[in-house]
């Protein structure tokens, strides 16, 4: 499978936020899933203890994953605001740091679970509803 893998349906548009406070710090998750025309199926918001902003956005991606297959997703579209992720999911970039090695494995195992898959990296007023649910989570509003 390839992250270049033409996109069928059903297909669901995964934004996905990760973010701490420190780094690491008190950590947080967000993710919106909607289906292409951007009607919000799903959105999520986590506590995920202390963490590096890396390791966030990787919980991120592997929660909006699980969540997009909960809803039966054959396809997704991974938006987030983290450059080094998507690059490193695509195989741009290495993963060198042992502590994001089995957070990478174990995405790009839960990728292998869809028929097609694109993930892209926006700037972060892209991604505004997923950095929002990361600070509610971490404000202790969600």
């Amino acid at each position: 499978m390839s992250p270049q893998a033409p996109i069928c349906a059903p297909t669901l548009v995964v934004h996905v936020d990760g973010g701490a406070r420190g780094n690491p710090g008190p950590a947080a998750i967000g993710v919106v899933v909607s289906d292409p025309d951007g009607a919000v199926l799903d959105e999520h918001a986590e506590r995920i203890g202390v963490a590096t902003n890396n390791v966030a956005e990787y919980r991120a991606v592997l929660a909006g994953l699980q969540r997009a297959a909960a809803l039966g997703a054959r396809a997704v579209q991974i938006v987030n605001d983290s450059e080094l992720v998507a690059r490193q999911l695509t195989g741009v970039y290495k993963v060198k740091h042992p502590s994001m090695k089995p957070l990478f494995l174990e995405a790009i195992s839960a990728l292998r679970g869809f028929d097609a898959w694109q993930i892209r990296s926006v700037p972060r007023a892209q991604n505004a509803r997923a950095d929002e649910l990361v600070n509610e989570a971490l404000d202790g509003v969600r």
